[in-house]
């Protein structure tokens, strides 16, 4: 009997089990979710909860997982299309929706494929040579390669089936529970220090959508004191309402929507697993994403959110100066860069308080965190375990992505449905999905050349911009996808539960639409090239929204 069997004699055994004793049985054969939440748990992850402790404390802890909730209904949604129909996405979008979407969320993984991997080569080189070796100085090269052949190494495992795929899935585990306890080790060396808020803690995971529109209470006395307190109430509550929106517009990535797909085909599943995947989904996905973001915001919101740290003044003048340019903007809307003369009243105006609430709204990285847990954990916890979770979040990161990026070249050259034939033929051709892994974790190799200065916006705007526009596509799609007839048969959610399904995935594609659109919005201010691309991204959201109806529509009325 080999896994797949065994994993269907499983499913079958505790088909009619109470629920607890079923949870536990699928909890035995996850595995794709896991992937999901070793994509997830990345330096992107990391820098907005770092940020949103920072700007709302302890109030933002629910933004993050209300997030994911709705990342995790659209995958369950895709899931369960996936299963019930046996057919690989991609096709079935080109065929029954239209090849403007498929080729789309295509191109757009691979792009997030190839560009996302720098800013992870980069995390992971700065975790070794800044937390784990205490500064030490050399080339990135050292650590890059080193990384690249891992990531191939261990992509090979997972192409090479039995029980290469097996340790692949147990190597995936092991870095997300290296990622989750590292972090836990940190909040724990917290609480034994007595620097944790636990009533303002569990308060904090209650929504609350007002947060969106009035600063946080640790802002308010800094706020009416300053000459200026209209300026601090926008300014804070825009950032605020930011990191929000970006957690919402990327919990859930365009290429985690693709993998998904791929990987629980490729472990054999079918309409048997559908149960299992959800499960699989929140094991794998929702938890260890929940309590290591939830700890980095935790340790984030104790270190900075209402506090002004050693070294966040180290030029008193030019703090000044830069506040005293936001005052004159605010006041001044649309006007150009100020004289000497036009700056001096506002200069004036700028108290000790203002600054303060300047360094406070500054973003910190994960070295500055782990530097400012010191005196509270000590240099060992704060530098070398943390240390170890970044490096875990950027590795398994960077594996991922690689593995992703294979998937992806597989699909664009196997060939669409022959007269005749329900399902394109699997492509299985080693060499690409090599080519596939290779060129990615070589992308991320080249960081250093790539992602900085002028090269790094010319790579990020546009990725950035169009993964922001598909991701609200994808969710659309997937959404109609689970109402078709055509598509999905007899198998299509009737009754209660497809009043259920719709509604919560007419809520999730909803908030991540909201999300995105605030953030290309946001994009379009930029100036040249870059407002250009954005503006270009909200037409291309457009589009696919129309594109997708109308197909939709009309092969809805031929089935």
């Amino acid at each position: 009997m080999d896994q797949h069997e065994r994993e269907l004699a499983v499913i079958e055994s505790v088909s009619d089990a109470p629920a607890l004793k079923k949870f536990f049985a699928y909890a035995k054969l996850s595995g794709p979710g896991w992937l999901q939440g070793a994509i997830t748990l990345g330096g992107g992850s990391l820098a907005g909860a770092l940020f949103l402790g920072s700007t709302t404390g302890y109030g933002g802890m629910w933004i993050q997982p209300v997030a994911m909730i709705c990342g995790v209904i659209m995958l369950c949604a895709i899931s369960y299309v996936t299963l019930s129909t046996g057919s690989r996405p991609f096709h079935a979008i080109n065929r029954h929706l239209s090849p403007l979407l498929g080729w789309s969320w295509l191109v757009a993984t691979i792009m997030a494929n190839l560009v996302w991997t720098m800013p992870q080569f980069a995390l992971a080189t700065e975790a070794i040579q800044q937390n784990l070796m205490g500064g030490a100085d050399f080339h990135p090269v050292y650590i890059t390669i080193p990384l690249l052949l891992i990531g191939l190494g261990v992509n090979y495992l997972y192409e090479s089936g039995g029980g290469g795929a097996k340790a692949f899935d147990l190597i995936i585990k092991v870095m997300v529970a290296i990622i989750v306890l590292s972090f836990f080790a940190v909040v724990i060396a917290l609480a034994s220090a007595g620097n944790l808020e636990f009533g303002k803690i569990f308060s904090g995971m209650i929504p609350n959508p007002f947060m969106l529109f009035s600063p946080a209470d640790t802002y308010t006395s800094l706020i009416e004191s300053s000459a200026f307190p209209d300026y601090w109430r926008e300014r804070i509550t825009d950032q605020q309402r930011n990191v929000a929106f970006a957690a919402f517009g990327t919990a859930v990535g365009i290429n985690m929507t693709f993998l998904l797909p791929y990987s629980i085909l490729k472990k054999r599943w079918g309409k048997k697993h559908r149960g299992l995947s959800m499960t699989d989904l929140s094991i794998g996905l929702f938890v260890p994403f929940f309590l290591a973001t939830a700890c980095v915001v935790i340790a984030s919101a104790s270190s900075f959110h209402g506090k002004v740290v050693e070294g966040d003044l180290k030029d008193p003048t030019a703090f000044r100066a830069d506040v005293a340019k936001g005052f004159y903007a605010s006041a001044n809307p649309g006007s150009e860069a100020p004289t000497e003369a036009q700056l001096a009243p506002y200069l004036a105006k700028v108290q000790t308080n203002d600054q303060k609430l300047a360094a406070m709204l500054q973003k910190r990285g994960a070295g500055a965190l782990a530097t400012t847990l010191e005196p509270f954990a000590g240099k060992t916890v704060s530098q070398k375990i943390f240390g170890i979770g970044v490096l875990g979040m950027a590795l398994s990161t960077i594996i991922i992505l690689m593995l992703m990026n294979g998937l992806a070249f597989q699909e664009a050259f196997s060939r669409k449905p022959q007269d005749g034939e329900t399902e394109s033929p699997t492509n299985d051709n080693k060499s690409l999905y090599f080519l596939g892994c290779t060129l990615s974790g070589l992308s991320g190799v080249m960081f250093p050349l790539l992602w900085s200065g002028e090269s790094k916006a010319a790579l990020a705007v546009p990725t950035s911009v169009i993964g922001g526009s598909l991701i609200p596509i994808a969710y659309f799609t997937f959404l109609l996808m689970m109402n078709s007839k055509k598509i999905l048969g007899e198998h299509r959610p009737t009754g209660i539960a497809r009043i259920r399904w719709n509604v919560l995935m007419v809520i999730a594609t909803t908030i991540a639409s909201a999300g995105s659109v605030w953030v290309l919005l946001g994009k379009t201010k930029a100036p040249g090239w870059h407002g250009d691309f954005a503006w270009g991204g909200l037409a291309c959201l457009a589009r696919g929204v129309v594109v997708g109806t109308i197909a939709f529509l009309k092969n809805e009325r031929r089935a």
